[in-house]
């Protein structure tokens, strides 16, 4: 009998064992990607939601009401919403699940577009015709 007897199991054990633990890892690292970009487009509908209120001639407080419930729909969070003049801004968080992640956080601003006097809107041909664009000058 020879003395390495049953090692190709512990060694086929210890192999599994770091495939798991790799996988594992991965889909952590997966599912916190996958939430933070949740958060992130969650973040901007939001803003755009209390600005598009706030343009409207709604208060802060429905403008946030707005955002709150963009926020809710997107399945996350909405920590803070404010106004810094016409700007609307928000932080929200999402939980992304899973025992190796935490919370993962995004915040946006929106407000409307302030144009110099060397820029004049224009309507871009790829997009609706009540869009508009602003042009800058070359410089």
């Amino acid at each position: 009998m020879t003395g390495d007897r049953g090692s190709a199991t512990v060694l086929g054990a210890v192999a599994i064992a770091a495939l798991v633990l790799t996988a594992t890892l991965v889909m952590a690292v997966g599912t916190a990607e996958i939430a933070r970009h949740r958060a992130a487009g969650a973040a901007d509908l939001a803003v755009l939601a209390a600005a598009a209120a706030a343009a409207d001639g709604s208060d802060e407080e429905h403008a946030c009401a707005r955002a709150r419930w963009v926020a809710d729909n997107m399945t996350v969070h909405l920590d803070r919403c404010w106004f810094d003049g016409a700007d609307a801004l928000v932080e929200v968080s999402a939980e992304p699940g899973g025992p190796l992640t935490g919370r993962v956080h995004a915040h946006a601003r929106a407000g409307p577009v302030q144009l110099t006097a060397d820029e004049r809107p224009v309507a871009h041909p790829a997009t609706a015709p009540n869009a508009r664009a602003t042009v800058a000058p070359a410089r």
